[in-house]
């Protein structure tokens, strides 16, 4: 099943079941509640072509992502691709301000020096998991989607004799994960037994139509089970959680291209669609 979000003529924001070209609106409701076949089959029936988007899924409890997931990335980031002892997922959050819905813009702000793109794999939390071992953890996983991490690589680099602390850094790249609108999500929520392998799927991003990053799910080093695992050790995962589980090579910051107002980016991954977003000026 494809589960969307849309901007009614209502008024309010449904949800629908697309099916090809077309979208079965099944009203106001939470996007993770069951579509009995009785309520699938007499839901109205809209043509997608025209229905503006809402991030599929916006009641969100936590949203984790996943740092240094792919080898090619690290190695591009300049940190060492090799494993030398034993690694452990690096695992940070995103507020939900920064949950923006498919074709959205982002207005770059006075403190964006070096605005970049990182096209992810977003898993969808179905079923509260606490303490579950990775051989258990998919029967956890309702859906995928797309998201697309956007990251101010420089925050804080134009403070003039600044006295840096030891963890400033680490803090620096933190919060410029967090500016407002920075997770395009979408564009819908693809149910997990359309997906026959998660860990076997193209992803790309395009810049203003350029390829720029181009990998596949396969090469992630800690696949999906093993970071539900890992995540839910520490805290329980609710339904509905997203967990975005890290970007290949080819970001900006690699290339020496920031985000430019007037920039469109399209994040793709087979199965699930594209995403598109839009960068505006301050």
């Amino acid at each position: 099943m494809r589960l969307l979000r849309f901007f009614a003529a209502d008024g309010g924001v449904h949800v629908g079941v697309r099916q090809g070209d077309l979208v079965r609106d099944l009203g106001v409701r939470e996007t993770l509640d069951p579509v009995p076949a009785a309520q699938l089959a007499a839901a109205p029936v809209l043509p997608l072509k025209g229905l503006r988007l809402d991030a599929p899924i916006r009641n969100v409890p936590k949203l984790l992502a996943l740092a240094g997931n792919y080898k090619k990335h690290i190695a591009e980031s300049g940190f060492s691709d090799q494993k030398t002892n034993i690694w452990t997922p690096q695992i940070f959050w995103k507020p939900n301000t920064t949950i923006l819905e498919p074709g959205g813009s982002v207005a770059l702000r006075t403190n964006n020096v070096f605005f970049d793109y990182e096209a992810e794999l977003a898993v969808v939390i179905g079923k509260r998991a606490k303490d579950v071992a990775a051989k258990d953890a998919m029967a956890c996983v309702f859906g995928y989607t797309i998201v697309n991490d956007l990251s101010e690589r420089k925050f804080d680099s134009k403070l003039e004799g600044r006295d840096k602390r030891e963890f400033d850094p680490f803090f620096d790249w933190l919060m410029g994960k967090w500016f407002d609108g920075s997770a395009p999500l979408g564009p819908e929520i693809v149910t997990a037994d359309e997906i026959a392998d998660p860990h076997a799927l193209g992803i790309r991003l395009r810049l203003n139509g350029e390829l720029m990053q181009d990998s596949n799910t396969s090469q992630m080093l800690f696949r999906i089970p093993e970071t539900i695992a890992a995540i839910s050790a520490v805290m329980t995962l609710e339904p509905g959680d997203v967990i975005a589980t890290g970007t290949p090579e080819g970001v900006g910051m690699a290339r020496g291209r920031a985000l430019q107002a007037g920039d469109h980016l399209r994040a793709e991954i087979d199965g699930l669609g594209e995403l598109d977003t839009y960068i505006s000026g301050a």
